[in-house]
């Protein structure tokens, strides 16, 4: 029985011996799966903080997709266009362009082309990110701004055109409002344009209209306004448009009332329609106009160039 116990305690040792390395691997492998789940844990954690792909270079604007919330091209520089918009710098090849022409419309005005190239009109996703050769125009008139464009046709009332020599500028921006610019200049077109004193219906512009004639003796009164088919309520706050910018539709000839109150003395002004009015601070101002005009047509603020409510005629 001597001989046999040293064999023994060297079975139980050599037992214990091939047992240990067992359950130390054992522990090793439930520590690496548990670091593992922690670390997936964590990843999922940080990708739900971050959103899709990380942080949203800006936030969704209804309607828009996701790569028009995060998408951006170009270069963004320091430098401004004339009217303090940042320039987005972008290849010379590939660029977007645009050419500007007019033609005297036979009843009244001009009727400007926007001939662009490697560009697209975006009206749906504005306010979102910078999509390469997407986006939106500005025109101005000798420097001043008329109307932001979001396609190539636009009617330019001869009532705002004075008498004389002007310089009609079409500049291109991108979703984001940064202009468009190759080697540090504004993608833009100009134009020249003459108005002068001609008859009604010849397309030119009249500052001395025939004058009215004299009323009878007995005139009737006037049958009251039509009443609007659609009346849109509007606040402006320390800087803020209550409720949030949208857009009003409307069928052509239908009648728009604008009720709008400002909290600061401002100006009303309703693009491609050249309706303004004075808004005084602290009362309720209200503008009706009939849409007699189809397209997409921006009511903003003049002193703080906010934008109200966008008009949709179809």
């Amino acid at each position: 029985m001597t001989p046999d116990a040293p064999g023994r305690a060297g079975n139980r040792a050599l037992y214990h011996g091939a047992g240990a390395p067992h359950r130390t691997a054992g522990g090793r492998s439930r520590a690496t799966r548990t670091a593992a789940l922690l670390t997936a844990a964590l990843l999922l954690v940080g990708g739900a903080t971050a959103g899709c792909g990380g942080r949203a270079t800006t936030h969704h604007k209804p309607g828009t997709s996701h790569e028009q919330a995060t998408g951006s091209t170009g270069t963004l520089l320091d430098a401004q266009d004339p009217t303090g918009h940042r320039l987005r710098e972008v290849p010379a090849e590939g660029a977007p362009e645009v050419r500007l022409a007019a033609r005297p419309d036979s009843e009244d005005g001009w009727n400007l082309q926007l001939t662009v190239k490697n560009f697209r009109f975006t009206p749906d996703s504005t306010g979102g990110a910078a999509l390469p050769g997407a986006g939106h125009a500005h025109l101005e008139l000798d420097g001043r701004k008329l109307a932001r464009l979001y396609g190539p046709w636009f009617h330019l009332p001869a009532a705002q055109v004075p008498e004389g020599a002007h310089t009609l500028t079409v500049r291109l921006y991108a979703d984001d409002h940064t202009a468009w610019a190759v080697a540090g200049k504004a993608v833009e077109g100009t134009l020249q344009l003459t108005a002068t004193a001609a008859a009604p219906g010849q397309g030119g512009h009249s500052h001395t209209p025939p004058p009215s004639p004299p009323a009878p003796p007995s005139v009737q009164a006037s049958p009251p306004e039509a009443p609007a088919d659609r009346t849109v309520t509007l606040t402006v706050r320390d800087g803020k448009v209550t409720p949030a910018p949208g857009r009003t539709e409307l069928r052509r000839g239908e009648r728009v009332a604008l009720h709008v109150t400002s909290d600061r003395a401002d100006t009303l002004h309703v693009h491609g329609y050249d309706k303004e009015l004075a808004l005084p601070a602290g009362q309720e101002a209200t503008l009706v106009l009939t849409a007699d005009r189809t397209g997409l047509f921006e009511v903003e603020t003049h002193e703080s160039h906010l934008v109200l409510t966008q008009l949709l005629v179809r």
